[in-house]
């Protein structure tokens, strides 16, 4: 009887470690393939136009051949900002196509602007899901 409780857990294991990854390649497969992004802001301390701004001024951005969209639909990714607490905001990137996040991140806005920060961090993790494409 533990012998095959055993089996069960090893196999609920491998299963959900499958569907851990199969979401972490959902998500980079999104970011390798998404060329415009449409930028949401909530917080009135940090309007989507400056975090466009911060997007485009990157190297980054132009090296990736992003470009930013102003209508919702058309974008791969929507970007989001929200004002989390005191000092704290949280960033999220949205597939729009499947409706699932493939960038995350909290940061602080102290040390530097908010705008920046997400812009720099966002593309971070874009350009690292592209590094990590599978060689055909």
């Amino acid at each position: 009887m533990t012998k095959q409780v055993s089996r069960l857990a090893s196999i609920g294991l491998v299963l959900l470690c499958c569907v851990g990854a199969s979401a972490q390649s959902d998500a980079d497969v999104a970011l390798r393939s998404a060329r415009s992004i449409y930028v949401k802001s909530s917080s009135i301390l940090v309007g989507r136009s400056v975090i466009e701004e911060k997007l485009q001024k990157r190297a980054e951005f132009r090296q990736l051949d992003l470009v930013i969209s102003r209508n919702e639909g058309d974008a791969d990714i929507i970007l989001e900002l929200h004002h989390d607490v005191f000092t704290k905001y949280v960033y999220t990137a949205i597939d729009s196509k499947r409706n699932i996040v493939v960038a995350s991140g909290k940061l602080s806005s102290l040390g530097g602007t908010v705008a920046g920060k997400v812009a720099k961090r966002f593309l971070k993790q874009v350009m690292q899901a592209r590094a990590t494409a599978p060689k055909s």
